[in-house]
């Protein structure tokens, strides 16, 4: 059963507690991530593995799952073999997956369905460029059959994630705006601006009047960037901020692989809950038993707590 309230009434009680990276989890696991659809291959080879990993989070603390649909399309299932139908099937499944494991507790657990920029599709670490050369236009058309699958499945909200700029940003934010459900929009960001050079006061801007949108902010970016960020989406929006930065390492697309040292630090969250964050956690390299000390922190109130108080 879906929670009890909607997540926009619980960020106006207090902080929410994201998970973490799936595609990690899913890796520790033992499962190949090595094709093209990522994590989205195992929705039709191996849904019981993406059960078992956002029952991890849950387990962990989590109170809002991501579903496994981040790098999900209807071209790259169709160039798998996958008919349309069949493809819609497995945007459903992803949703009815996160759902399972949330009822595995006797507490609200919110399902957010992830719907991941064009640049993941490509898989060619274009997430982190943007300015693909395609028109506001052209984007909504790629993302509104994503948009209107995830959306006919009954997720509790859209995550609009890993946004590398405004474009992708003005696109997701229209089309989403046809489905009637909540939204929470996050771009991945360099110091402070996009991943393609806009300013971020810009690129926050664009939620002004959007009243689906339930929390701005940033994912998939550097941990000490997301400090400043996290200011600037609270100043600009007057929203709540959503923030999950990845584990500080590097993503090297040529080589699919992880390169550099971890850099978050758990601590930060009493940082980013004073500059306005209220939806928190992590994002690629960023496990559950991470995901458990930000629980730890965040307390059973909510609140930021000093570690063992």
């Amino acid at each position: 059963m879906p929670p009890s309230g909607t997540l926009a009434a619980a960020l106006d009680e207090g902080p929410v507690l994201l998970d973490g990276g799936l595609s990690n989890q899913l890796e520790a696991q033992g499962c190949d991530l090595s094709d093209a659809l990522w994590s989205a291959r195992l929705l039709a080879d191996g849904p019981e593995q993406i059960e078992a990993a956002h029952g991890a989070y849950v387990r962990a603390g989590a109170q809002v799952l991501i579903t496994a649909s981040y790098q999900a399309s209807f071209e790259g299932f169709r160039q798998r073999g996958i008919g349309r139908a069949e493809a819609a099937g497995l945007f459903a499944r992803s949703v009815e997956l996160a759902r399972r494991a949330a009822e595995a507790v006797d507490r609200d657990v919110w399902v957010a369905a992830s719907v991941g920029p064009y640049g993941a599709v490509t898989a060619d670490g274009a997430e982190y460029r943007g300015r693909y050369g395609l028109t506001v236009r052209e984007l909504e058309r790629f993302h509104r059959p994503r948009i209107e699958a995830l959306a006919a499945a009954g997720p509790d909200v859209l995550a609009l994630e890993t946004v590398p700029d405004t474009d992708e940003a003005q696109a997701l934010l229209r089309v989403a705006g046809e489905c009637g459900l909540p939204v929470w929009l996050s771009y991945t960001v360099a110091g402070d601006r996009t991943r393609a050079g806009q300013r971020l006061e810009e690129a926050f801007a664009l939620v002004d009047g959007e009243e689906q949108v339930v929390a701005a902010g940033v994912n998939c970016c550097d941990p000490a960037d997301a400090d400043g960020a996290v200011r600037m989406a609270a100043e600009t929006t007057g929203k709540p901020v959503v923030v999950y930065p990845n584990s500080g390492e590097r993503w090297d697309a040529n080589g699919r692989r992880w390169a550099g040292s971890a850099t978050f630090d758990p601590g930060r969250v009493r940082a980013w809950q004073n500059a306005g964050a209220r939806l928190v956690g992590g994002c690629c390299r960023v496990g559950p038993a991470t995901i458990a000390e930000l629980a730890a922190l965040l307390g059973e109130g909510g609140a930021a707590t000093e570690p063992g108080g």
